[in-house]
């Protein structure tokens, strides 16, 4: 009868051999990245017309119950500008906010025939689509609008003005203009004025565009909390703007913050963008629940 001996060299080397292919798998499983299930569609069409795009960004964790949303919107005069003049901040958001899915958005340049409404109503259509598609992306009806001048005009109006299909949790206002007809009166700068009439086609004493085009006419005690933010020598958009719509929140009670760079203008970076970004993550995680 033969008796295995268990302290054979051909024993030893079959486990030397079980052991090193169990060290080499585990090695192999910690060097494998884990599977990025965040999702990046750019150039999401929500219309017809070729400008209406947008750029979607999906984090790889989402609910339709949990998942709250941002929705970015360029500036530019409301005639020139793109989505991409955004990415920086887009960027900057995903750090900061990585559990929002972030929509940055196109819309129609304000260009015969184009001209205002038609932005107004981009954005109202974009809005609308993001909440079509809530099942499909698995997000929530927990919107934030975020705009920079024009872009925050926008913002500001389709927040301000429809609540339906949705109500914005909250508003971030860079810079943006908020009573068309005391901006066109009250010009920072003497090139304000054309543009207002090129991109409405009309001066405020033709119609009532610039009264249902001016965000302050549409606050009132149910208006989303909203943080604004001006520079102290803006000569595009006056400082002023943001004064009347700052008083305007807080007579009507709404939750809102106002900051003021008194160097800063048009725009800004460094310390100062830092310290935006500051403010806004704790004014979302103070608004938006």
């Amino acid at each position: 009868m033969y008796f295995y001996n268990k302290s054979s060299p051909m024993r030893s080397g079959l486990l030397i051999l079980i052991l090193f292919i169990i060290v080499l798998s585990s090695c192999k499983k910690d060097e494998e990245p884990e599977e990025d299930l965040s999702v990046t569609m750019l150039n999401v069409s929500y219309g017809s017309n070729s400008q209406q795009k947008m750029d979607v960004y999906l984090p790889a964790t989402r609910s339709t119950t949990a998942t709250k949303v941002i929705i970015m919107i360029h500036g530019g005069g409301w005639n020139t500008g793109d989505k991409a003049d955004f990415n920086e901040y887009v960027d900057s958001l995903k750090k900061r906010e990585p559990s929002y899915a972030i929509f940055n958005i196109n819309y129609r340049l304000a260009n015969t025939p184009d001209i205002f409404p038609a932005q107004e109503l981009d954005i109202k259509a974009a809005v609308e689509f993001i909440y079509t598609k809530r099942q499909e992306y698995k997000i929530s009806d927990k919107f934030v609008l975020v705009g920079g001048s024009a872009g925050a005009h926008l913002a500001l109006l389709q927040g301000y003005k429809y609540s339906t299909p949705v109500k914005p949790k909250a508003i971030i206002d860079f810079f943006g203009p908020t009573d068309l007809i005391d901006m066109y009166n009250n010009p920072p700068n003497p090139l304000v004025q054309p543009l207002l009439v090129a991109v409405t086609g009309v001066t405020p004493t033709a119609n009532t565009l610039y009264t249902q085009s001016s965000p302050i006419n549409f606050v009132s005690s149910q208006s989303p909390p909203t943080m604004i933010f001006h520079g102290g020598i803006d000569i595009v958009v006056s400082p002023s703007q943001s004064v009347l719509l700052n008083t305007k929140l807080q007579t009507a009670g709404v939750i809102h913050q106002y900051v003021f760079y008194p160097t800063e203008g048009h725009g800004w970076v460094g310390t100062n963008l830092s310290d935006s970004f500051n403010k806004i993550q704790a004014f979302l995680a103070a608004n938006v629940q």
